[in-house]
């Protein structure tokens, strides 16, 4: 039997949100989901130093754990890393890029948000996609380090101030034909785990994409054939730095199935 793992990676602990759809279509895949606690947040760092670091950790992680498949679960490290990453290593790598045209099939107003960090949403990786996708959508974007941060405390347990979310929404809406947008694209695992908070503070109705289901699938077909444990022992948590607040994490890991943690 095939006991290597499918290894998660991001910055923190947004990636779940991937692991959390990737666990439901395929609920014996072992898994190790790594944290880079010591260099989060990515979303406030230069296109230099992401590049910089993702390729050589993951190299160093492919070494020590010896996955069947690598998701970079983190849109920022994907759309400045990942043809580095999958030029380096010798296994499969999928990557998290904003879900821009699942959003554009589905707006009827042809107006779009994308909600990101701010190094995801100035990527001309994202212009590329609104340009094959969304040409005939407004396509407007925010960057935002807050929400991050507020999506991690949220996981720790903390209670969130319900304005912050509407202050960070405000940067989309008040731009020029915001009041238009119909369609938000979470360009940041994170914030799909705050959805319901973002969802309570938008200023009229408006759905909410990302891409976890479509990386889910990914892996599915990538390990078609593959062998699975047929009783997989409960996924490992690796962050690369101990951070503060990391017991309050157990619970939330508990529930994606991760009960051994690790610190590099």
């Amino acid at each position: 039997m095939d006991e290597r793992p499918v290894l998660f990676f991001d910055s923190g602990v947004g990636g779940l949100s991937v692991l959390g759809a990737a666990r439901t279509l395929l609920p014996r895949m072992p898994v190790v989901y790594v944290a880079d606690s010591g260099g989060f947040p990515y979303g406030t760092k230069s296109e230099a130093e992401i590049g910089a670091r993702v390729p050589a950790l993951l190299g160093r992680l492919a070494e020590r754990y010896r996955p069947r498949l690598i998701v970079i679960a983190c849109n920022t490290a994907s759309t400045i890393a990942l043809a580095a990453v999958r030029g380096a290593l010798d296994v499969p790598i999928v990557g998290t890029v904003p879900a821009i045209k699942v959003s554009a099939l589905h707006s009827r107003t042809r107006v779009i948000g994308v909600l990101g960090t701010d190094a995801t949403v100035r990527q001309p990786y994202v212009d590329d996609l609104a340009a094959r996708f969304a040409s005939d959508c407004l396509v407007l974007r925010h960057g935002s380090a807050e929400l991050v941060t507020l999506a991690e405390a949220r996981l720790r347990g903390e209670v969130t101030d319900p304005a912050r979310y509407a202050a960070i929404l405000d940067g989309l809406f008040a731009q020029g034909g915001g009041e238009r947008i119909d369609t938000i694209v979470n360009a940041c695992t994170h914030f799909p785990l705050v959805e319901a908070e973002l969802r309570a503070a938008a200023p009229h109705p408006v759905d909410f994409v990302d891409g976890s289901d479509g990386i889910a699938r990914r892996i599915a077909f990538l390990t078609q054939g593959q062998d699975w444990p047929e009783t997989p022992g409960p996924g490992r948590a690796v962050f690369t730095a101990r951070m503060a607040g990391m017991a309050a994490l157990d619970a939330t890991l508990g529930s994606y199935g991760l009960a051994t943690v690790e610190i590099l």
